[in-house]
Parts: structure tokens; sequence; C-alpha cells
């Protein structure tokens, strides 16, 4: 980010990383993307139970932030491509790690108490 904003920025990594990323269907976005560009219905049909809504808006917020480039092609019907910038493919090992993590925790570590 390099607008006026970038100052109120925390220092922490981590804390930068939630910022853009916060929630579930932000990473899973991602992980979408990670197997190549996608129409909107494509990344719809990948994330079930994710309104159109909340799709729209995160491809936007990522667009904005640099992490997807959206190209419109001028076709009859029109088609738009979601694809992820140099930077959003830099977050390929940050989710092979969280998957990693996730497969081998004990089952018991996702029961609800």
């Amino acid at each position: 980010m390099t607008d006026d904003t970038s100052a109120d920025l925390p220092d922490c990594g981590v804390a930068r990383f939630l910022i853009l990323l916060d929630g579930p269907w932000a990473t899973l976005i991602v992980r979408e993307l990670l197997h190549g560009p996608r129409r909107f219905s494509e990344l719809r049909a990948g994330l079930p139970g994710i309104s159109a809504h909340t799709l729209t808006n995160r491809l936007r917020r990522f667009e904005k932030h640099g992490v997807v480039t959206r190209t419109a092609y001028a076709e009859i019907p029109p088609r738009v491509v979601y694809e992820l910038t140099a930077l959003g493919e830099e977050l390929r090992p940050v989710l092979g790690a969280m998957d990693a993590w996730g497969t081998a925790a004990p089952r018991s570590a996702f029961v609800a108490d």
C-alpha cells in the first residue's frame, strides 16, 4: 500500500497479512487462484457457500492492493478472468504451510469445546 493510510500499518508482518487476508474467504479465494486464472463462475463453484457479493468485494480489494489482476475480454457474452499477480503468487508457500499444518494436526485440535 502506498497511500496515506500506509503510515497506519502495524509493524508486525502477521498483523499486516491479516489486514488484507482477514476471514476464511480471502484465503480460500487465493487458494483457488493458485490453480491458475479463473472466471468468476469458476471461483464461485470452487467456493461453495460464498455469496456473489462477498466474492466481488474480495476480488476488488485484492485487485486494489495488487494481489489479483482482472482482465475483461470484449466478447459476447463478456468474459472476465482473475489471476494472481507476482505478489499474489508469493502467497503459495504460505498457503502450502497452512495446508501442511492443517493436514498434520490431530483431528482433536478441530473439535469444538
